[in-house]
């Protein structure tokens, strides 16, 4: 019989963001024990490579990114666990797992979730009162909870109608569910190196908001990761969708055009905190960019017809001034890739997941301007980079 442990938390995978996390989950790691830990990603190269370096290597958190640090080193062995069927068999579970990889991996964790509701129920334990299943709470960047969740539903139909599963309606499918969860997140973090290289750097505690499932399952997971000392809070009543856009306002308006802001016309680039940015930005640069993403939202009805736009700018710029002293993860990116020689003019996945998904709405709702605004954005970002990218190549020779 599966136990699952209360209060424990598996972060997937051992990335820059699970990292974070993992770093404020243990109070600044000065509280590293069974209740918080890695879970591997079925068939992850990353993950196989931090056990063949025997260690994780984590940056102590320092106000100046160029001073000397304190890095940690961990023994892959007590911190980063199997993954979650290898973990099932040895009888025990998580109570949550923060997924935390790059969005286009969310699918492969999603599949070894609906395999393990299988495990799960040839020991004819999904009928007991406490459902031995963990919270799963996707914490990865991007406009795509309503789709994934779609997915989850519909590879537990398909494997009730191939013989897998029992049929789970109407009584056990929504308690299943309402443990499919999203925290929209403004942590940040990165990683540097590769192999038995790579050292983590977490960023400063940020907020996520845990949205989606039901308002047990929010209080819960909410009770547990702030318990430890993370920043979570229970979001306000709104879908899960219409956070995601809120959250890309803000991700869009520090990571893309601080991106944009960072690098020079001469490929020349410099770190900058979101304070400096906002101080040194054109307002209507930010405006443009929140009203494109309002309007294509009020097309989708995650923002309403009625609601002003003003009121949601307003709120953006409060949140943004609010984390003022957070230097925006892609910057963190861009300078980790310029001193170790291997930027490469492209987005990352944060912009993917932002850009293409509002590029898609925007068709779909008619709104060539804003497609073609989007795609402008995607065409300027990648020229700053490569401007970049030669900059680098001329000072080396």
């Amino acid at each position: 019989m599966v136990s699952l442990i209360k209060g424990s938390v598996g972060i997937l995978p051992a990335g820059a963001l699970g990292v974070s996390f993992f770093y404020h989950l243990t109070k600044e790691l000065t509280q590293v024990d069974d209740e918080v830990y890695f879970l591997e990603r079925q068939n992850s190269s990353s993950s196989q490579g931090l056990k063949k370096s025997g260690k994780i290597a984590i940056a102590a958190l320092a106000e100046d990114i160029a001073a000397n640090e304190t890095i940690t080193y961990f023994p892959t062995a007590k911190i980063l666990k199997p993954d979650l069927l290898s973990y099932y068999k040895l009888g025990v579970l998580p109570e949550i797992v923060l997924i935390c990889p790059n969005p286009d991996q969310i699918l492969s964790i999603i599949s070894t979730a609906v395999e393990l509701l299988i495990l799960i129920s040839e020991q004819e334990e999904l009928s007991q009162t406490e459902l031995p299943f963990p919270y799963l709470v996707l914490s990865a960047n991007g406009i795509y909870f309503q789709h994934f969740r779609q997915i989850f539903i519909e590879k537990i139909e398909e494997a009730t109608l191939f013989g897998r599963l029992a049929d789970l309606w109407p009584d056990i499918m929504p308690r299943i569910v309402s443990r499919f969860l999203r925290g929209v997140t403004i942590q940040t973090g990165v990683r540097e190196g590769n192999e038995g290289n790579t050292i983590y750097r977490p960023g400063l505690r940020g907020r996520t908001q845990i949205t989606g499932g039901d308002i047990t399952s929010r209080e819960r997971c909410y009770e547990i990761l702030a318990g430890k000392g993370a920043w979570f809070e229970v979001a306000p009543n709104i879908s899960p969708t219409r956070m995601e856009f809120d959250k890309a306002l803000s991700n869009l308006s520090t990571n893309l055009l601080g991106q944009l802001m960072s690098i020079d016309d001469e490929g020349n680039f410099q770190i900058l905190t979101i304070s400096q940015i906002l101080a040194n930005s054109d307002q209507s640069k930010i405006r443009e960019l929140a009203y494109h993403v309002f309007k294509v939202g009020q097309m989708i009805k995650v923002y309403g017809k009625d609601e002003n736009f003003e009121v949601i700018l307003d709120q953006l710029m409060e949140t943004c001034h609010a984390h003022g002293s957070h230097i925006p993860s892609n910057l963190q990116w861009i300078d980790t890739k310029i001193r170790l020689l291997t930027l490469e003019p492209k987005m990352t996945s944060t912009e993917s997941w932002l850009l293409e998904p509002l590029i898609r709405y925007a068709k779909a709702s008619e709104l060539e301007d804003s497609v073609n605004y989007f795609e402008s954005l995607k065409n300027q970002l990648i020229e700053k980079l490569t401007l970049a990218k030669y900059r680098n190549c001329q000072i080396l020779r």
